[in-house]
């Protein structure tokens, strides 16, 4: 029988402590106690519970004056799923493969897997702001720095694919100029971003996917004269998987300018270097930019009057100069510039003219759906300038999932 003080924490005090956990306590790059409960919660996974109950016990410990017991802890632990009753993008029915989302980001690889079936059965994602907006939407609170071996030890033994648009900044042309001006290395020379692919690398040799797929910026290949991607190319080859590349432009998909080196590759030991991997044949672009702006945007993403004067002007002043630095006043029947995680100081690689107004920003909502999300992909999670930082960080979730579909049929050969 449950003790009357069990009952008076459960019915008066236990609902009101997880709002405050779930809401408040969360997120953060160190978050692996409650990023393990969410993940328990979705996976149901036996290892998953014993520890995910003893972390809501010292959750709850900080909150509840009274002794916390399991029974209290795991009904605690339930009581999550309240949250996550109508979270957009569940896992499939009947799943056809799993995979792991590493640098998950906001979630455009773990949309795109899930729509071919797959069932995620672990993320992370460093940033706290992103792990709100991918536990908005997945009900799952990505574990936090990857690097770290408290993280790395929940990642499961076995799944199918590794996923990862491991950090770009060391290797994008505007990464590697702006580190140079300021005297910075780049590439595997900066050690705070730069080595995180051979964390990819070490968890690929440990856990042997039967794939991997990876994305990061087009200038990748062509960073310090091919070295960096010489280096990338043959520590996968080195580990015993194939190695498949291509810069593919999300133009196809959506209405904007984005070219992006993808890296697929198979496990040796299951497919002998033998899988029938082609990337997709990519449609025709035909989408324009008007094709994703709203009727009636809120004033507030137009841009002010000093704002429009400054940008102009800087504009004029490199003009003068002789580069092509400026605003990019967009074709509403054309496709867009690149977003950037930047788009959020003044929005200037792509403004919206309007008629008898100074031009716009892109909406969240157009943000998003200039990278492809879903209409029902939840963008208010976070504040308006970190939902700018993440669309700009994003993938076309689109060409993920196409290129996502050719390495499933691949797997689906070997089930035959």
């Amino acid at each position: 029988m449950i003790a009357e003080k069990e009952v008076k924490l459960i019915s008066t005090r236990l609902h009101l402590v997880s709002d405050k956990i779930w809401k408040v306590a969360l997120f953060g790059p160190d978050n692996y106690k409650a990023a393990l409960i969410s993940h328990y919660l979705r996976t149901r996974k036996r290892a998953h519970k014993k520890p995910a109950i003893q972390f809501m016990k010292e959750l709850l410990a900080g909150y509840l004056e009274e002794d916390i017991t399991s029974y209290v802890a795991e009904d605690a632990v339930q009581y999550v799923l309240k949250f996550e009753e109508d979270i957009p993008f569940v896992k499939p029915a009947n799943p056809k493969f799993t995979f792991i989302d590493l640098f998950a980001g906001i979630g455009g690889f773990r949309i795109a897997m899930q729509a071919n079936q797959g069932e995620c059965i672990f993320s992370s994602e460093w940033d706290k702001y992103a792990q709100r907006t991918y536990y908005a939407n997945f009900g799952e609170i990505p574990f936090g720095d990857i690097t770290k071996p408290e993280t790395k030890k929940w990642i499961p033994d076995k799944f199918d694919i590794l996923c990862g648009g491991f950090p770009c900044q060391p290797f994008s042309i505007a990464g590697v100029s702006k580190k140079n001006s300021l005297g910075r290395k780049h590439g595997f020379e900066d050690i705070k971003q730069g080595n995180l692919f051979f964390h990819i690398a070490e968890i690929i040799e440990k856990h042997r996917p039967k794939a991997f797929f990876l994305e990061n910026v087009k200038n990748l290949i062509s960073h310090d004269k091919g070295q960096t991607f010489k280096v990338i190319k043959e520590t996968l080859l080195d580990l015993g998987y194939s190695f498949h590349f291509k810069v593919l432009n999300g133009k196809h998909f959506v209405p904007q300018n984005r070219e992006r080196t993808f890296m697929v590759g198979f496990d040796s030991k299951v497919f002998n270097y033998k899988e029938k991997f082609e990337f997709p044949e990519l449609p025709e672009p035909s989408k324009k930019i008007k094709d994703i702006l709203e009727r009636k945007p809120d004033p507030k993403y137009t841009l002010t009057d000093h704002l429009w004067k400054y940008l102009q002007d800087y504009s004029i002043k490199h003009k003068e100069k002789g580069n092509g630095f400026g605003f990019g006043l967009v074709d509403l029947n054309g496709t867009s510039r690149t977003m950037s995680a930047r788009y959020y100081k003044d929005g200037s690689e792509i403004l919206i003219p309007q008629k008898n107004k100074n031009p716009r920003r892109l909406t969240i909502r157009e943000s998003a759906r200039l990278q492809g999300y879903p209409e029902h992909f939840i963008v208010d999670a976070v504040s308006m300038n970190q939902g700018y930082k993440q669309f700009g960080n994003s993938v076309v979730m689109p060409l993920i999932e196409a290129i996502g579909e050719k390495i499933v049929d691949v797997l689906e050969t070997k089930r035959k």
